[in-house]
Parts: structure tokens; sequence; C-alpha cells
């Protein structure tokens, strides 16, 4: 049995988040730390049409941000 802990919630998409678009999710939150005025939606759909950011991934930079996560 295994002791390692298997990743959830919107971190688990970090990962490809960072082999997809070739940058760190701490630039990610970054960018989103400019936009902390925006609604949740509004940064998704910011993500998406400034940056090319698919839906999953820009929701779950978002939500991971928007919890505290940095």
């Amino acid at each position: 049995m295994s002791t390692v802990e298997k990743v959830k919630g919107p971190a688990s998409y970090f990962p490809s988040i960072e082999k997809t678009y070739g940058k760190p999710v701490g630039h990610w939150f970054e960018v989103l730390g400019s936009r902390e005025g925006l609604k949740h939606g509004e940064q998704v759909a910011f993500l998406k049409a400034e940056h090319g950011l698919g839906h999953g991934h820009a929701n779950a930079l978002v939500a991971h941000f928007r919890r505290g996560g940095r």
C-alpha cells in the first residue's frame, strides 16, 4: 500500500497546466493577482480570452487562487 496521498481538487490540474502552457502555476497566480477585482467567472474568461487557457485549467487556477492559494 502506498503512503503517498493523491492530490485532489484544483491542484490536481497543476502538472498538466504547467506542461501544457510551459509556465509554473505561480505565474498564473501573479496574472490573477492583477485581476483580483473580477468575479470568479470573469477571471476564468480573462484567462481563456487573453492567455488561451482551456476552461478546466482556467477554472482550477481561479478556484485555487480565490481560496487563498498562491
